[in-house]
């Protein structure tokens, strides 16, 4: 198998792992469990299923994880196209996945005041309730913020795409879209969250681009015939 063709089959099987890792954490476990404006319905179902929520916890840090060795495997497969944007590439990843991880703490803060006890006992139930919701509250808000990152680390990826030659072009200009509905995503959540709901549907194509980029990756990896002949 040609270096850039086995390059581009890691890459794609390590965002393929992140993609499905990923809606586990932050779709399903909050839909099955968090009941938005009511803590105290929200307290029972993390209690009354607590492993499932610390799974979910698990998951999103070991996405950070994942999406770190993403940003590496791409920086080997992208750096010869462009080492500077290769590196802000990586940089973005670095700085995306530390936000994650600090957000996280959130969830874990919030586990603490629903299980209440020890130190906790001064405050009743629903104040402990009440401050863990606060934290679930924080935790989707820091997402908000993530969502600039998952943006950002777009656009030296498209353009790499784009300039590569042996990927194609027409992936790097989708990439480019991603990182701006991205953006665009994270801003209506702090201006307009009424309109987040109905601008996550109006943007939804674009954010395919990154699972048409992993089925490149995985089904064809690279076209070996673009490259330069003392490369092959």
């Amino acid at each position: 198998m040609h270096p850039t063709v086995k390059a581009a089959r890691i890459a794609g099987f390590v965002y393929l792992s992140l993609v499905l890792i990923a809606p586990f954490s932050m779709l399903y476990v909050p839909g099955k469990l968090i009941v938005r404006g009511n803590a105290a319905a929200t307290a029972d179902n993390i209690l009354a299923h607590e492993t499932m929520f610390r799974l979910s916890i698990f998951g999103d840090l070991i996405g950070h994880v994942i999406f770190i060795c993403l940003g590496i495997a791409l920086y080997r497969l992208l750096s010869n196209v462009n080492k500077t944007w290769a590196l802000l590439m990586v940089a973005f990843v670095l700085v995306s996945a530390a936000v994650g991880f600090l957000n996280a703490l959130n969830n874990i803060a919030a586990v603490i005041l629903f299980r209440g006890g020890e130190f906790l006992d001064v405050l009743d139930k629903s104040q402990r309730d009440a401050l863990a919701m606060l934290f679930i509250r924080l935790h989707n808000q820091g997402e908000f913020i993530s969502e600039i990152f998952w943006g950002v680390w777009l656009f030296p990826f498209g353009l790499l795409v784009y300039r590569s030659g042996f990927l194609p072009r027409i992936l790097g200009i989708w990439l480019i879209i991603a990182c701006f509905a991205w953006v665009a995503l994270s801003i209506t959540a702090q201006f307009f969250p009424s309109n987040y709901s109905a601008a996550f549907g109006w943007l939804q194509p674009a954010f395919f681009a990154e699972m048409a980029i992993v089925l490149y990756f995985l089904i064809r990896g690279a076209n070996v015939k673009a490259l330069p002949a003392e490369v092959v």
